[in-house]
C-alpha cells in the first residue's frame, strides 16, 4: 500500500509524484473515442493544424484523468474510503501529442470526519506540469481516508 491514512498527512504536506508520462497519440485517440468527444482539435489534423495552436490538441479531460491517477499512488491508493470531489479545475496550458507530464500535490486542508468516527478528509491541490515546468492542470481534490489507528 503506497497511499497514506487520513492521521498521516498535515497542511503544508508535498508530493512531487515520481511517475511520469508522455503523451502519446494513441493516448489521445482512445480517450477522445471512448468518450465520445467529437471535438476536431483532438481527431483532425488538418482541424487542428488550420487553428491558433497549428498541431492537434491533447484532450483535456484526459490530461485531468492522468493527473488524477499519477497522484492516487502516493496520496490515497490503500488508504480511500471514497473521493468526494474535484474543484478549481483549471488547464491554463494546452497539451501537445509528445509532451512529458509530471505531477505535484500539497496538501491544502484536513479535518477529521464529523459522521464517520476513524476518518477524515484530506483536501490537495494537485498540479499538472509539462516537460517545459508550464502548469497545464490544477485542481483541489477532496477524499475520505481512513486513520491508520482507527
Amino acid at each position: 500500500m503506497a497511499g497514506r491514512f487520513f492521521d498521516e498527512w498535515q497542511v503544508g504536506d508535498t508530493v512531487a509524484h515520481s511517475l511520469r508520462r508522455t503523451v502519446t497519440e494513441t493516448d489521445n485517440l482512445l480517450f477522445t473515442t471512448l468518450t465520445h468527444n467529437s471535438q476536431p482539435l483532438h481527431l483532425d489534423a488538418e482541424a487542428a493544424r488550420a487553428s491558433e495552436f497549428g498541431q492537434i490538441l491533447v484532450n483535456g479531460t484526459y490530461t485531468f484523468a492522468l493527473m488524477v491517477g499519477i497522484t492516487v499512488g502516493d496520496t490515497t491508493a490503500g488508504t480511500l474510503v471514497a473521493n468526494l470531489g474535484y474543484d478549481k479545475l483549471v488547464m491554463p496550458k494546452p497539451v501537445f501529442l509528445g509532451d512529458t507530464l509530471r505531477a505535484e500535490s500539497k496538501v491544502i486542508a484536513t479535518r477529521p470526519s464529523r459522521s464517520r468516527p476513524g476518518q477524515g478528509i484530506v483536501t490537495w491541490k494537485h498540479r499538472m506540469l509539462n516537460q517545459r515546468d508550464e502548469v497545464v492542470c490544477e485542481c483541489e481534490r477532496s477524499a475520505l481516508l481512513k486513520n491508520k489507528e482507527g
